[in-house]
């Protein structure tokens, strides 16, 4: 536990040290730092992964706070090897985006401070089991996160989303201090293992506390209705910061919910089916409006809400086959949701990156004026398609390996004879299924329209050579994860082996892990074999064709393709939104053409979030014109504000008086 501990003061040393080199070497500083922090955090968590121990640390701060444990057991492990790893590759990452901004004299000191002060806080957050120490590092991890939404504060869109974060972040923490003080008042401690005690013998406390903890890491992990956030904060930040937010950070409400999981031990059944009906709104909501969106990172921030609704139906089944007493169910159900999360944060971080790239090199996020960038961005081209055939759920990539075990889960539980259950099951794999095929046309639009066919604009037509070497590296890393991953998922099951033990705690496990690994090593051969057949008609086919004419005799016109032969993005989605028109806000923007042979007309079609513009807005709309009743207040005048604040005082003392 000492490393462990010492990779936290290691991420806080390096992000102080970078603040006095260079602005060109700080980035090198914190990526220096991070890799130490990553080779002396991972060796104890991994310990903890293959024998299932909990190591422990403890520390006396203060009176105030009691005594604040720090332990790794295997359910926190596996969120430091996914934090360790994936940060290091985002700040590696970091040093070839950032370079054009510091080239333009940006100053990036206070972003890598609290880049790094972001990755401790998250370490932070896995490990310590006291509440209000808890709660300091989870406020910790939220803030710094805000100040790296905010790097390019003088765009005003970004000093909108970065407000919005916040404000959601505190409605997050206000649940989560309710949960903490329901808990404290309860068991008159601070410490995770008392909670577990009281949480594990008193229903009616444990679904209490387990609503309130679901809404509060719910919102920062971006399930709907509680997602407005993350739609804008993501396309605000820089691409390193939105990989690790979307990789990593909305992960730490999962780890919240799993933890609140694995102190009740056996939910209730209308907690499950709480967490099931949720989770199936969230991933439809977020596949729905991904397919809309014509802002690249916004589209990925969308996925990102689809692929938490995954996670949490796997999680959901978990918490089903605890409550039905089913044990094949859970371990089934919690080992797909947990390896969802990995999964996840390799091939999002992937998408994440590329879409960075592209950023770089054309300044526009916005499909519409993209397209023909894999002639001259080759290898982000090629790494975005894997990503996207990752997390469209395709083998032979990880993405297909977590939604499988889902799937098997639901199945699994589909004979049973609680009518209830049956239907939810049926809907569920019908919901899943669904929402493959949606997010298959949301990744082929977004690699088509953005990489293939010809450019449509200046923003595409002028790229002249793909990015730096130091931003391809990491994401190829992430690219053979996922390969990796899916074709050998029986080696990396051994990832997940302690934290699903933990939270499907059943003396059956090792014979349900059996044949899960079994089961994965037959998908392994099939892929392997798949893909060997697939390169060997590759290499026929090239030798076949390789003094064939390229061209046909009638090419139709298609012989010089040019930009307004293609499909939009608009056109792309069209029949797909208005086979869905009530889910849906459309704002069009038309310039109807007036001449024979017009330049400047055009069509595009804006998808806003109807939570956001029914519900959301109108409260905003609402508490402004309270707010502005009271506008005279803020005279400016010091006198009168002297004045407020005793006749607050004497109002405070008449009160104390009164009510003792």
């Amino acid at each position: 536990m000492t490393y462990f501990m010492l990779a936290i003061f290691t991420l806080l040393i390096g992000g102080l040290t970078s603040l006095f080199f260079k602005e060109k070497l700080k980035l090198k500083i914190c990526t220096i730092f991070s890799g130490i922090a990553s080779i002396l955090a991972l060796p104890s968590a991994i310990k903890s992964i293959i024998n299932g121990e909990i190591i422990q640390s403890s520390y006396t701060f203060s009176s105030f706070y009691g005594t604040v444990n720090f332990v790794i057991d295997p359910l926190s492990a596996f969120f430091i090897i996914v934090i360790s790893i994936m940060s290091f590759l985002g700040l590696i990452y970091a040093n070839g985006y950032l370079k054009p901004y510091i080239e333009a004299n940006k100053s990036v000191s206070s972003h890598c401070f609290f880049l790094m002060l972001l990755i401790a806080s998250m370490l932070g957050v896995v490990t310590v089991q006291n509440g209000l120490f808890f709660l300091v590092i989870w406020e910790l991890m939220s803030l710094s996160s805000f100040f790296l939404v905010i790097f390019e504060g003088e765009k005003k869109e970004v000093r909108i989303a970065g407000i919005k974060y916040l404000v959601y972040m505190h409605l997050s923490v206000l649940f989560l201090i309710s949960l903490f003080a329901i808990l404290t008042s309860t068991t008159n401690s601070l410490s995770f293992t008392d909670y577990a005690t009281i949480l594990n013998k008193n229903t009616h406390i444990a679904n209490i506390a387990f609503i309130l903890g679901f809404l509060g890491f719910g919102i920062k992990a971006g399930f709907v209705p509680f997602h407005n956030w993350l739609p804008d904060a993501h396309p605000a930040a820089p691409s390193h910061v939105s990989g690790i937010m979307s990789g990593i950070m909305i992960k730490t409400g999962i780890y919240g919910i799993l933890r609140l999981i694995s102190m009740i031990g056996v939910p209730t059944k209308s907690l499950a089916y709480f967490v099931l009906v949720l989770a199936l709104l969230t991933l439809l909501y977020g596949v729905l409006y991904a397919i809309t969106q014509h802002d690249l990172k916004r589209l990925l921030a969308y996925s990102s809400i689809e692929n938490i609704g995954i996670m949490g139906l796997g999680i959901a089944i978990g918490m089903i086959g605890l409550a039905y007493s089913n044990p094949v169910v859970a371990t089934f159900g919690f080992a797909g949701g947990v390896l969802h999360i990995f999964n996840h944060s390799i091939f999002k971080e992937l998408l994440f990156f590329a879409a960075g790239n592209t950023y770089l090199k054309t300044h526009t996020k916005n499909i519409e004026t993209l397209g023909g960038l894999i002639k001259k961005m080759p290898h982000t081209g090629l790494l975005f398609i894997v990503g996207s055939i990752a997390i469209c759920g395709l083998p032979p990539f990880n993405g297909f390996i977590s939604e499988i075990l889902i799937y098997a889960g639901m199945l699994l539980g589909v004979p049973s004879s609680e009518i209830n259950l049956f239907i939810m099951l049926v809907i569920s794999i019908a919901s899943l299924a669904m929402v493959g095929t949606m997010a298959i046309v949301c990744f082929s639009k977004a690699t088509g329209i953005t990489f293939l066919g010809e450019a449509r604009s200046d923003h595409a037509k002028l790229v002249n050579s793909d990015v730096d070497r130091i931003m391809l590296f990491p994401m190829t890393i992430l690219a053979i994860l996922a390969l990796s991953i899916g074709l050998s998922p029986q080696a990396f099951i051994k990832l997940i082996w302690g934290p699903v033990s933990m939270l499907a705690n059943s003396p059956e496990m090792l014979v349900i892990f059996d044949s899960i690994r079994n089961f994965l090593q037959i998908l392994s051969w099939i892929f392997v074999a798949f893909l060997v057949v697939l390169i060997t008609v590759y290499i026929i086919r090239q030798k076949i064709n390789k003094n064939n004419i390229t061209h046909s005799t009638w090419g139709c016109g298609y012989d010089r393709p040019n930009s307004h032969m293609q499909y939009t993005p608009s056109s792309f989605d069209n029949l797909f939104v208005s086979t869905l028109k009530p889910l849906f806000k459309r704002v069009s923007h038309i310039k109807k053409p007036k001449d024979l042979f017009p330049k400047d007309a055009y069509f595009e079609l804006e998808i806003e979030d109807i939570e956001e513009a029914y519900i959301v807005e109108p409260i905003i709309k609402l508490d402004e014109k309270f707010l502005a009743k009271f506008e005279r207040i803020q005279s400016g005048n010091m006198q009168q504000y002297i004045l407020f604040g005793l006749i607050f005082l004497v109002l405070a003392i008449i009160g104390l008086m009164i009510f003792g």
